[in-house]
């Protein structure tokens, strides 16, 4: 049984991130796969201050939640991010998360992480798909750098308000789709 970790960086519980990245886990679980979601909008992640202390295989200097997270990242199979275009990156939620992964460039801790499988869903209020290339290529870079393999990608545009994607179901097969391969 595959374990994914959910992580969604929207502030907004029950909003268009929230219910793709629930969707997701539905195709995964549908395979067999165990779903733990993460709503960072509930943890106390602070940013990285770039001291590096990680890399000297000493502990995060921050004292958060992120500790008991390495851990959980270190368990799961394969991860499933989700987080809104906010002027077109990602959510301040997510990107505090995404720059504490700076403890997983120490080689002894990259071993936890290599090769493991991520997706995304990417929501936005505009219906350019040229409004979410800066955060999709965020997450190619960065993932890229860590050595994980992106398997796919829901860019769902014209999804504003909470619950808009409920009115595009492509969207929502195309998330539980891609959790199935995810899984």
């Amino acid at each position: 049984m595959k374990n994914i970790l959910a992580v969604v960086g929207s502030p907004r519980k029950g909003g268009n991130t929230d219910l793709l990245v629930g969707k997701m886990a539905e195709g995964a679980v549908s395979k067999g796969a165990q779903v733990d979601t993460l709503y960072l909008g509930k943890l106390n992640i602070c940013e990285c201050d770039g001291c590096h202390v990680c890399w000297k295989g000493k502990p995060c200097s921050k004292h958060d939640d992120m500790l008991e997270i390495y851990d959980k990242i270190a368990e799961s199979d394969a991860f499933l991010f989700g987080t809104p275009v906010y002027w077109y990156g990602p959510t301040a939620l997510m990107k505090a998360f995404i720059d504490r992964f700076v403890y997983f460039n120490r080689p002894e801790n990259r071993v936890k992480i290599r090769g493991k499988s991520v997706a995304l869903v990417i929501p936005f209020e505009e219906e350019n798909p040229e409004t979410a290339r800066l955060t999709v290529e965020f997450f190619e870079k960065s993932l890229k750098y860590l050595e994980l393999n992106l398997v796919g990608a829901i860019i769902a545009g014209g999804v504003s308000e909470k619950g808009d994607v409920l009115k595009k179901p492509q969207y929502l097969v195309q998330a539980y789709e891609l959790g199935l391969k995810l899984a």
